[in-house]
């Protein structure tokens, strides 16, 4: 029994999943082997710390992936987990890849792929009912970072009137204004416990390319 961590984050405004190099010869998500009495969260969170240096990382179970012959050191099940991590809290030497289509752009070591797939519509999902539940924004944020975070998320350029409407209810102004080039734009914290609208997940995930 194994587990495999696909770890997402938005790196250079692209939805990326963190990668090691395996000792098979290929890239893989963060994994290891169930050790004797230990839970599989444990596990999981001994992967990302032993295999890319990461730790304190919320993540949740996705499921079972059992197909005989997924491993050719024999018949290995893994539970696939799912999480998402904010690039700053992420080392800059720690690998990433970018997601095309809902899939690794490189291909990964057995089938890592289908559990980067699996985490991606779960975190669409997530974001499609709450607002950065996985908090990749910093504290505070203009609206146009939001929507290059929601664009990486759902691969997909997005109308920014429409979407501001889908989002701006989850927002509270901070009084202040972004000190960047151009144009100053306002500054925006997180409202407490803010749920998107219905139809959002419509919204974002229309025309995704």
């Amino acid at each position: 029994m194994a587990v495999d961590v696909a770890l997402l984050t938005v790196r250079d405004e692209v939805l990326q999943v963190v990668v090691v190099d395996h000792r098979h010869g290929g890239p893989a998500l963060p994994g290891t082997f169930l050790h004797v009495g230990e839970l599989l969260s444990e596990a999981a969170a001994r992967a990302l710390q032993d295999k890319a240096g990461l730790s304190d990382v919320t993540f949740t179970q996705l499921r079972v992936f059992d197909k005989p012959g997924r491993d050719d050191r024999g018949w290995v099940l893994t539970v696939g987990h799912s999480g998402a991590l904010s690039t700053a809290r992420i080392p800059a030497d720690v690998r990433s890849v970018p997601i095309v289509d809902d899939r690794p752009a490189e291909r990964l070591l057995f089938d890592h792929d289908d559990i980067v797939t699996l985490a991606v519509e779960k975190l669409r999902e997530q974001y499609a009912r709450t607002f950065d539940p996985a908090e990749l924004l910093p504290d505070a944020f203009t609206v146009l970072e939001v929507r290059r975070i929601y664009q990486a998320i759902f691969g997909r350029t997005m109308v920014k009137d429409t979407f501001r409407r889908y989002i701006i209810d989850a927002l509270e102004p901070t009084g202040e204004l972004a000190s960047a080039f151009g144009r100053p734009a306002e500054l925006f914290r997180r409202r407490p416990g803010a749920q998107l609208p219905t139809g959002a997940l419509a919204f974002f995930a229309s025309g995704r390319r």
